[in-house]
């Protein structure tokens, strides 16, 4: 049977003019990619669970607000270019009711997305691509506490927005 994948974007960020429709449906096809990939779906967080619909949120923000986000959450003192809380995959006593997940929230700072892209020489539309499915990979249980891990979901990430186009 076939997941249902529900994604609702917001754009808080006035200074960016971002489509939230295009975004939605950009991150469910970067989601339907990920959990493609065997060694995502060997891993990830949802792999014995019985679900019919999956939710999660991407919200995109500024850094002033991912920085008050990074120091009251996360006891760091610095803007972040995305943050994300894994409602889903950090919690050991989830549950699926009627067998609906909520993954959790992908919050991304525009200014950051911009910044970096033009450090990375890439396109915006790349730049925020990549930190979706950065998120999506956080969203399933993925980190990057060392070398092996990062080069995990970079290759992920990579691949995932390699095969959308």
């Amino acid at each position: 049977m076939t997941k249902i994948v529900e994604c609702l974007t917001d754009n808080e960020n006035q200074d960016f003019d971002v489509d939230t429709d295009e975004w939605q449906n950009i991150a469910v096809k970067l989601f339907k990619n990920l959990v493609s990939h065997k060694e995502v779906a060997e891993h990830f967080c949802l792999k014995d669970i019985d679900y019919e619909k999956v939710f999660f949120d991407i919200r995109f923000t500024n850094s002033v607000e991912t920085h008050e986000l990074n120091r009251t959450y996360r006891d760091k003192d610095y803007p972040a270019d995305i943050i994300t809380f894994a409602l889903f995959a950090d919690d050991d006593n989830a549950s699926v009711p009627d067998g609906q997940v909520i993954l959790g929230d992908i919050i991304i700072a525009l200014d950051k997305v911009e910044e970096m892209a033009k450090e990375e020489n890439k396109t915006f539309d790349y730049e925020l691509k990549f930190l979706i499915a950065h998120g999506i990979l956080h969203l399933l249980g993925f980190d990057h506490r060392d070398e092996t891990e990062y080069n995990f979901v970079v290759k992920h990430q990579n691949l995932a927005i390699e095969e959308l186009a």
